[in-house]
């Protein structure tokens, strides 16, 4: 028996000898890996590389296969492509006049109305990212690559002229978030390595403001200017990983923190006055801030709006008010007559104030006195919600941007942006459903996606009211970018490996010398034929890192039309010159991810019956079955069935196909594990299966393990398990001990934990159990919950997040963070966790209907059981305070 493995190095060819039981290698390798093998009549062929080779068994050799193919390679020509869909970061110029966006590695700006759309850098074979238009509307700046490495570039609103390019220093790193000053002469960013900069253009020499203390997908230190330029604040981690506000003078290049740490405080901006900062707050929290962590799922979430008046005397902005009636002075009523005459020299006034208005408005200096600031944190009258966002529109105006406060665990939750006015103390509703939102410089206009990415809407708005559904949609469909794929694959393959270089969690790249390994693969560059070629060379260089989780994917691979097949949630088989249902999966018909078409109210299909006709088309072999459902999924079709092959008695039935049945036939696996466990216990053991660490793991535990806690015992089986987030949460709720009981009058005696098995528990692995279905069995074991039953898992406990989009929308991953044990030891990524109690599943015994891994970890539940019976003590005897 021949295979692929790279147990000596690269993968190559290896042979099993059936008799003697031992295993050679029977192909040198010290190239690239092979691929694949296929067995033939006197040989068997492999790819290496894009090479085909045939292997004689009996010289033991291998020849190459001379293969020419002519092609005309349409995908390397240049063209035009539409980037609508493309966006990746957007902004908006000063006024709302247009919004600048960046799509497929070029920036663009889009009119509000008039206008065309223009093209900024016209550079394909570049990655320019993250535009931010200045508040003089001059320059849009963004970081490009043009030079090997990422700068920032300040180009001419009008794309023209010469473009103004700032080293960002070294080491280079990706950059994010490019802030302006509202005098234009400076520009906030942060890295890739936690850390918030400021550059003024003129000196073009970054200052570093802070470093951030954790890396956290989920937060961003959100830094924000002073109105006259002189101070940023941002947030940032403090040891306990709350948030707390701080400010940074530009002058004396102080940091000073504002809050206390005491609640996690975000999204810090100033008031276009300069006389506050407004920022959230939360207390609530609490396991939230374990971002990896299963247990920081569910929790509600909500943040209050604070003010934080910066100089002392400043009078509080929500200071209590009360209606009182003015008392009219007696010269006051003189002066009414006097009105009337002062009519003609108002109107000269007004025409005065006419050139006044083209005058700019006196820049705010800003105090801030740190003394007692803590005492000058006012709330302000907003309502709590998960608040996600904050942008200061004029003097005394917020946008709020929220989400729900137990987000769903479907699409991301959209976003619903509020107006609070504080002269009028009053928020009103702004836009909902959007998943984007800025303000202008001048705080007169808002641009926004509404929908999900990539395909919502993207509209400028003004501010001064809730915008009308539909008003200032931007007409994006005309803007398209030059592609030239060669240069873009070029560029790709180098930032293939700066992400490798700059994300992954080891800078020693595991021994890889990574510049070396750039040079060997890049002379395979050159003969890419199409994407999916780059992709290739990406999978096949990318393997020297050696190290799970690292995935290739995506870009611009021209997409086959699809032919969507139906199907009903069915086995056959044929019978009597017909096809005949076999099994019928029943699924759970009020759950619509578990619709079974056949088991409908109405339909009512049964095992045994036989599938006459779809749609009025005889249905018979040797036609392939599955062919009479082609382009049906999600329509309503007619079949005809019978229990008879000859039709009789049939019947026409209208059924819905579903376009895939995997979760009808997992579901049916979990059930039929589910009884063979409560056959082979007598009722005593629970059955629960964990699919992954995330969504569908939280949710088929929550639902299966505490629906069973009558049970004795458990068996959780995380086989297959692929992985997400710590599963902490799980682990901890299986090993709480029974601590007391309780009685009532009525009704029966209830312990505490009241939602929890007490008896023993056994989890079932196997090698296809990854990543964060490697850390589950860890900490079980680790936790002492209990045994393992099955075979080794994966050994992928490493974590990936966050990475730059290539420019055609392709990805890579580079993982940037690793789990270690407690003893100083990389414990489980390349090794995975071994069983207590190792069980094969051998194909025979599966075939045979059988699982000889749940059927093992039902027996040693039963042994742990017989030996430490689940035991509730009845109560004690009442007390009795008056006995003599």
């Amino acid at each position: 028996m021949y295979f692929l493995s790279d147990r000596n190095g690269p993968v190559t060819l290896f042979a099993y000898d059936t008799k003697s039981k031992t295993v050679k290698q029977v192909v040198e390798n010290k190239g690239f890996d092979l691929k694949t093998v296929s067995a033939g009549p006197d040989g068997l062929v492999y790819e290496q590389f894009g090479g085909i080779f045939i292997f004689d068994p009996v010289s033991g050799k291998s020849k190459k296969v001379d293969i020419g193919v002519n092609g005309d390679l349409p995908a390397t020509r240049p063209h035009f492509a539409k980037v609508a869909e493309s966006i990746q970061n957007a902004s908006l110029s000063p006024t709302g006049a247009r919004a600048v966006f960046e799509a497929r590695g070029e920036i663009v700006t889009v009119p509000a109305e008039k206008g065309d759309i223009r093209n900024l850098t016209r550079s394909p074979g570049v990655a320019d990212r993250d535009p931010s238009w200045s508040p003089d509307g001059k320059w849009v700046a963004f970081f490009s690559d043009e030079s090997g490495e990422y700068a920032l570039h300040l180009v001419d609103q009008s794309g023209l002229g010469e473009v103004k390019k700032i080293n960002l220093g070294a080491p280079p790193s990706y950059f994010y978030g490019p802030t302006w000053s509202p005098d234009s002469k400076k520009i906030a960013y942060t890295d890739k390595r936690l850390n918030l900069w400021y550059v003024d253009i003129e000196k073009a020499k970054p200052v570093k403001v802070a470093t951030e203390r954790f890396e956290d997908p989920t937060s961003a230190i959100n830094e924000a200017w002073s109105p006259d330029s002189k101070w940023l604040t941002y947030t940032r981690y403090l040891a306990s990983h709350q948030h707390a506000v701080f400010v940074y003078s530009i002058e004396s290049g102080k940091e000073s923190q504002i809050t206390d740490g005491t609640a996690d405080a975000r999204y810090p901006v100033f008031d276009k006055n300069g006389k506050a900062i407004y920022f959230t707050a939360s207390t609530d929290l609490g396991l939230g801030v374990g971002w990896l962590d299963l247990s920081s799922y569910q929790h509600p979430l909500t943040r209050n709006v604070y003010a934080v008046v910066l100089k002392k005397g400043d009078p509080n902005p929500v200071e209590p008010q009360s209606d009182e009636e003015k008392v009219a002075k007696a010269d006051e009523k003189g002066k009414e007559a006097d009105k009337d005459k002062d009519k003609g020299k108002d109107s000269e006034k007004e025409k005065g104030k006419e050139g006044d208005k083209d005058k700019k408005e006196e820049t705010p200096v800003v105090t801030i006195d740190f003394d007692g600031i803590g005492q000058r944190i006012v709330a302000l009258p907003i309502r709590n919600a998960n608040y996600v966002q904050l942008d200061a529109g004029k003097t005394g105006v917020l946008f709020l941007s929220e989400i729900v406060d137990v987000p769903r665990f479907s699409d991301p939750p959209s976003i619903t942006v509020s107006k609070f006015d504080l002269s009028t103390r009053k928020t009103e509703p702004f836009v909902s459903g959007v998943s984007a939102f800025v303000v202008s410089a001048n705080g007169e206009k808002a641009l926004f996606r509404q929908g999900p990415p990539p395909a919502g809407a993207w509209i400028i708005a003004g501010t001064a009211a809730a915008p009308k559904a539909g008003e200032g949609t931007l007409n994006l469909g005309a803007m398209e970018v030059y592609v030239d794929p060669r240069a873009e694959w070029n560029q790709m393959y180098h930032e293939v490996w700066r992400i490798q270089r700059d994300f992954l969690y080891d800078p020693n790249f595991h021994g890889l010398n990574i510049t070396a390994a750039e040079k060997t693969y890049a002379p395979y560059l050159a003969g890419a034929g199409g994407r999916s070629d780059l992709n290739y060379l990406f999978v096949e260089m990318l393997g020297e890192v050696t190290i799970g989780h690292m995935f290739v994917g995506g870009g611009d691979v021209p997409k086959a039309a699809q032919v969507k097949g139906g199907l009903l949630g069915a086995d056959y088989k044929i019978e009597n010159g017909r096809y005949r249902f076999a099994r019928i999966y029943n699924g759970e018909n009020w759950n619509p991810e578990l619709r079974a078409p056949l088991t409908q109210p109405g339909v009512d299909v049964k095992v045994g019956d036989y599938l006459i006709e779809v749609n009025g088309r005889d249905v018979r072999p040797p036609a392939e079955v599955y062919s009479f459902f082609e382009e049906t999924a999600g329509k309503q079709i007619k079949i005809k069935v019978s229990a008879n092959p000859d039709s009789k008695d049939g019947r026409d039935v209208t059924v819905v196909p579903l376009d895939s049945e995997f979760a009808l036939r997992n579901r049916a696996w979990e059930e039929d594990n589910r009884r063979k466990v409560d056959e082979l216990s007598g009722g005593k053991i629970a059955y629960v299966h964990v699919p992954d660490t995330n969504v569908g793991g939280y949710t088929n535990f929550n639902r299966f393990y505490f629906a069973q806690v009558d049970k004795q015992g458990a068996i959780i089986d995380e086989r297959y398990n692929h992985g997400g987030q710590i599963a902490d949460y799980l682990v901890d709720m299986l090993k709480r001990p029974l601590r007391n009981c309780a009685i009532s009058r009525e009704g029966e005696k209830f312990c505490s934990p009241l939602a929890q098995i007490y008896g023993p528990k056994t989890m079932v692995i196997n090698e296809m159990s990854g990543s964060g279905g490697d850390a589950l069995p860890w900490m079980f074991k680790q936790d002492g919950v209990g045994p393992l039953v099955g075979t080794r898992t994966w050994g992928g406990l490493v974590g990936i997040y966050n990475y730059p989009p290539l420019i055609d929308g392709g990805y890579v991953t580079a993982p940037r963070v690793a789990i270690y044990g407690l003893h100083g030891e990389w414990e489980v990524e390349n090794h995975g966790i071994a069983p207590d109690v190792e069980v094969e599943n051998d194909p025979a015994s599966v075939a045979a209907g059988h699982d000889p891994q749940l059927e093992k970890a039902v027996q040693v539940t039963l042994d742990a059981l017989k030996k430490n019976p689940v035991s509730v003590p009845d109560h004690p005897a009442y007390p009795n305070y008056h006995a003599k």
